[in-house]
C-alpha cells in the first residue's frame, strides 16, 4: 500500500465514520436508540477505525 493509496482510504474512512455518527443522531433523535447505546456504537465505531488506522499504517511501504 502507498502513502496515496492510504490517504483515500482515510478519507473514505472518515466519510463513512461521519454518516454512521449522523445516522446514529438520527435515529437518537428519532428515539429509535437510547443515548446509552449511542455511546455504546459509537466508542465501537471508534476502536475499529484505529484498528484498520493501525494496520494500514504497518502496510504503508517506506
Amino acid at each position: 500500500m502507498t502513502q496515496s493509496q492510504r490517504l483515500k482510504y482515510s478519507i473514505l474512512i472518515s466519510l463513512v465514520v461521519l454518516g454512521i455518527m449522523l445516522g446514529l443522531s438520527y435515529m437518537q433523535n428519532a428515539g429509535m436508540i437510547s443515548e446509552k447505546l449511542f455511546q455504546y456504537i459509537a466508542i465501537g465505531v471508534a476502536v475499529i477505525v484505529i484498528v484498520i488506522n493501525g494496520v494500514m499504517r504497518r502496510k504503508v511501504k517506506p
